[in-house]
């Protein structure tokens, strides 16, 4: 069996941490750098319901997508949920690795991941990586259906192919607009509205559609947004990074055991619609 450092060396051939942003947290949080690791669990959010899954399965590594302590901490007491997941880890034996901005840019990506849940063809990056010279790693990614659909049938293949969150999902624009061309980019994306716009497509699916950058895109142009949950865009990554480590394991025969964790962290927990709204809005809602 391998040791923590030989992992965590192939998971930063993975995503490498010099990919991060510069505000962003990614790498090892806790954990022995000789530790034998035989089983790793892999999620999206380090959260406490996530880390006792963790000590149920046994595992020696947690992997997650969301950062534990994004602004820095200047201290991990259990008297705080973050501490607690800490000492939950540590106590347990188990390491926690984080894959975040680095893993977003990444070929394959987590927005390859969201891509292939929706079952779309890859044109190329939505905002491509300058030091790239195969022009494959970048922020979001262009997509082309395999045959157009209305935008009422693209959001009903979104509802149906993502993880299910008490969000659903919503679509802004004409539900009988013919659909070809899609920009898609896993967790929040209304950052990237030029770009989009700069590409052509004739839809957009990411997550966390704030009112004021949704309503000024409208006004732009007929671009269709879709909005999903962020947890449910980014989960598909899990059991994408999941099979990369497990290709890692058999080629040098570490015998890694891998898993995905199904809980929903997403934190949104109910939905209900207004009657008054339930009567005006399109068929199409998810």
């Amino acid at each position: 069996m391998p040791a923590l450092n030989d992992v965590i060396a192939a998971l930063d051939a993975l995503w490498p941490p010099e990919r991060a942003e510069q505000w962003d947290a990614v790498g090892t949080v806790c954990g022995d750098p000789e530790a034998e690791v035989t089983r790793v669990l892999f999620a999206v959010d380090p959260v406490q319901e996530v880390a006792d899954e963790a000590v149920d399965l046994g595992a020696d590594l947690l992997i997650t997508h969301h950062p534990l302590y994004l602004r820095g901490t200047t201290t991990v007491a259990a008297s705080s949920f973050k501490g607690r997941v800490v000492h939950t880890l540590i106590k347990n034996d188990i390491a926690l690795h984080v894959a975040h901005t680095n893993a977003d840019t990444a070929d394959p990506g987590v927005s390859d991941a969201l891509a292939g849940a929706l079952d779309l063809r890859i044109v190329g990056p939505l905002v491509p990586d300058a030091t790239d010279p195969d022009g494959r790693r970048g922020l979001g990614r262009v997509c082309e259906l395999d045959h157009p659909e209305t935008l009422r049938e693209f959001t009903e293949r979104a509802a149906a192919r993502l993880p299910a969150t008490a969000q659903g999902i919503r679509a802004a624009g004409d539900p009988d607009r013919t659909i070809r061309r899609v920009a898609v980019s896993g967790g929040s994306g209304d950052s990237l509205f030029d770009a989009v716009r700069a590409a052509g497509v004739d839809a957009f699916l990411t997550a966390d559609l704030r009112h004021h950058p949704s309503s000024e895109a409208r006004e732009h142009s007929d671009l269709a947004l879709v909005d999903a949950a962020h947890w449910a865009t980014e989960w598909p990554w899990t059991e994408q990074a999941a099979a990369q480590l497990d290709e890692i394991s058999d080629r040098h025969g570490w015998g890694l055991r891998t898993h995905v964790s199904r809980i929903v962290t997403d934190p949104w927990t109910a939905h209900a619609t207004a009657p008054a709204v339930r009567a005006a809005a399109p068929s199409f809602s998810a």
